[in-house]
């Protein structure tokens, strides 16, 4: 029984395998079939499959898309945490808490133009505290909490990691009140970034850039703001930008960075820059002038094949700190004399040599050229006569003003003193009168002979010289010239080639020993004799003039007539540019001292009186001074001079 069931439960899966149902599962069925079996079963149909598999990638992609918005906002939100604290920041603040300028420690001038203006670079250190602008500085007595010290290690973190920004700013405008000083153009320029920097200036970065600056023509405006400068021991301006482009990143940089962008307008903030205080002068005393500052060390003028030349050496203070310095090229300068009309004469242009800042004092060398004079008009001084005057005080050991202008700034003139040589020099020396003799001519005296003299120029003044006129102004002696005698020229005692000149006035009181006065009538041509020019006896000094024609006349050896005066010499300058091709100059006013041997052959006209008493000589010379008693109680010389 048991094998005919069996049987019938094997024999159908031989017969129908695979071809009928499956049976309904007994409790004889084994849980696990055969794999094939198995898989067949329980592979879900390939919609579901399909269904699943779409369903989770909506699943990741939601999830993913969720949690980026997220973390965008939570970036949005970070970066909006950084940006809302610096979009309230105004601009004044930020260039007074964020920028730090220390310096600037260079300046190189390096073009400068009449119309372009100029041309410097600037070497300076430079910083931005981004951080404090931001508010991500590390502070530990503040107390921030865990996440507040995150967010500010964030921020440093993204300061660091953006290093540095581009600035393009617009033309600024210095201002002082209502008047524009100078525009500067500036260069775009990299601003590093720095979050929390240390107290030291360690962390600021060297720059170098180009400025193109053009101060204004007002020069009015600009003396007025050096004075109040100078008073206040500092200067307050404003500057005035139209418009600041900044970006992230190096110039020209194309990368995150650069989306950073910001720009700003109108911007307007206020400097002070003191003054530094130039040694010996405080900022309680007037502003000083240039020449009160500008001392002359050396100076030297010398003739060349067709030109007059001029080098100079001139030092001035330098009131900048050591850690300063600059350099810059040549600079041109035009001089001129003022006249008396107001105007003034051209005469040399000069340049500096190429110069750097030196302590204390700053060395400029100086060159140039005489420029060639014009011509004189009607209504103004002749350029000659002008510089003839200058010559003339500069060689009597008197300063002259004059005028120094630059072209590269139009209307600009500054007034200095050119300084008087120390000591005075001594132009004409070892000066004399050989074969010196003296004679009367009715009511009248003369004398003749040959005078001598030495012309030494000045230290410095190295000139090709011809004398060819002279015209001396001379009081006689009775022995040398006492050492206190004075006999100094006015301008009143100057030829005038125009008509006669009055009387020069003589000293008053005159001096001991003085007694007589010679002066021509008009020029002498140098290396000639003096013949008959008129001896004027000094009022009130006939009894100088007696006691020593007495010595002249009783002595055994010359009488010693000491001389005094000043004289005027007309010289050829080799190289000066005059009009008309000449280089003639006439020197007016400068001093001499000297000593005159008279023998008893000097005195001619009296060697008939040796045999005659004394007491009949001095009644034969007192005829002679009453009959000649003239203007002032003197004795008038006839005024008749001739040359050979």
């Amino acid at each position: 029984m048991n094998s005919t069931e069996h049987d019938e439960d094997v024999s159908p899966q031989t017969v129908d395998k695979g071809k009928r149902r499956a049976e309904d599962p007994t409790e004889r069925t084994p849980l696990l079939g055969s794999g094939s079996s198995s898989s067949t079963l329980d592979d879900p149909p390939p919609n579901l499959a399909r269904r699943r598999l779409f369903s989770k990638l909506i699943t990741v992609f939601l999830s993913t898309l969720v949690i980026s918005i997220l973390i965008c906002v939570a970036l949005a939100l970070l970066a909006w945490s950084y940006a809302s604290p610096a979009s309230h920041v105004s601009p004044d603040d930020i260039l007074k808490e964020g920028l730090v300028f220390e310096g600037p420690d260079r300046v190189d001038v390096l073009n400068i133009s009449w119309s372009g203006g100029l041309w410097v670079n600037v070497e300076a250190r430079v910083g931005f505290d981004a951080g404090s602008v931001i508010g991500v500085n590390s502070s530990p007595d503040d107390g921030d909490g865990l996440f507040k010290d995150i967010w500010k290690s964030i921020g440093r973190w993204g300061i660091r990691r953006l290093d540095r920004v581009s600035v393009n700013m617009s033309t600024i405008s210095l201002t002082a009140g209502s008047v524009v000083l100078a525009t500067v153009e500036p260069t775009p320029v990299e601003v590093p970034l720095t979050a929390d920097p240390p107290s030291d200036s360690t962390w600021l970065t060297h720059i170098s850039t180009p400025l193109l600056i053009r101060p204004t023509s007002n020069i009015s405006a600009l003396a007025h703001f050096v004075r109040e400068a100078w008073r206040d021991g500092s200067a307050a301006v404003r500057a005035d930008v139209g418009s600041v482009e900044v970006r992230g990143g190096a110039l020209g940089e194309e990368s995150w960075r650069s989306i950073i962008h910001s720009a700003l307008s109108n911007v307007q903030t206020a400097l002070r820059i003191k003054i530094p205080p130039i040694p010996g002068i405080p900022h309680t005393s007037p502003v000083p002038s240039l020449s009160e500052l500008v001392t002359l060390q050396s100076f030297n003028v010398y003739s060349a094949s067709e030109s007059l030349n001029l080098a100079a050496c001139a030092t001035i203070p330098n009131p900048a700190p050591p850690s300063f310095d600059l350099t810059s090229p040549s600079l041109p300068f035009v001089i001129s004399f003022p006249t008396p009309a107001g105007d003034a004469v051209s005469i040399a242009s000069v340049s500096t040599a190429p110069f750097t800042l030196t302590h204390p004092n700053i060395t400029l060398s100086i060159s140039g050229s005489v420029l060639p004079l014009p011509g004189s008009s009607p209504n103004s001084s002749s350029p000659s006569d002008i510089l003839s005057a200058f010559l003339t005080r500069y060689l009597s050991g008197e300063s002259n003003p004059i005028l120094v202008s630059t072209p590269h700034i139009p209307g600009l003139t500054v007034d200095l003193t050119f300084p008087a040589p120390s000591p005075r020099p001594r132009i004409l020396r070892n000066v004399t009168i050989h074969d010196m003799a003296i004679r009367p001519r009715g009511s009248t005296f003369t004398a003749s002979g040959t005078v001598y003299a030495r012309v030494v120029l000045p230290h410095g003044m190295d000139v090709g010289l011809h004398v060819a006129r002279v015209l001396p102004d001379v009081l006689v002696f009775d022995g040398e010239v006492p050492d206190d005698a004075v006999f100094l020229p006015t301008p009143v005692s100057y030829r005038d080639r125009t008509g006669d000149p009055p009387p020069p006035p003589f000293p008053d009181p005159l001096p001991k020993g003085a007694f007589g006065h010679i002066r021509p009538e008009d020029w002498l041509i140098s290396q000639t004799k003096i013949v008959d020019a008129p001896l004027e006896v000094l009022p009130g000094r006939q009894k100088e003039f007696r006691n020593f024609v007495s010595k002249v006349i009783f002595g055994s050896e010359p009488a010693v007539a000491g001389i005094l005066g000043f004289g005027s010499v007309a010289v050829d300058i080799f190289g000066l540019p005059l009009p008309g091709g000449g280089g003639e100059m006439e020197l007016h006013g400068l001093p001499f001292r000297g000593r005159v041997l008279v023998g008893k052959k000097g005195l001619l006209g009296f060697q008939g009186a040796v045999k005659h008493t004394e007491t009949e000589l001095k009644r034969l010379m007192e005829r002679f001074l009453r009959r000649g008693r003239g203007r002032k109680g003197g004795v008038v010389a006839d005024d008749r001079c001739s040359r050979r």
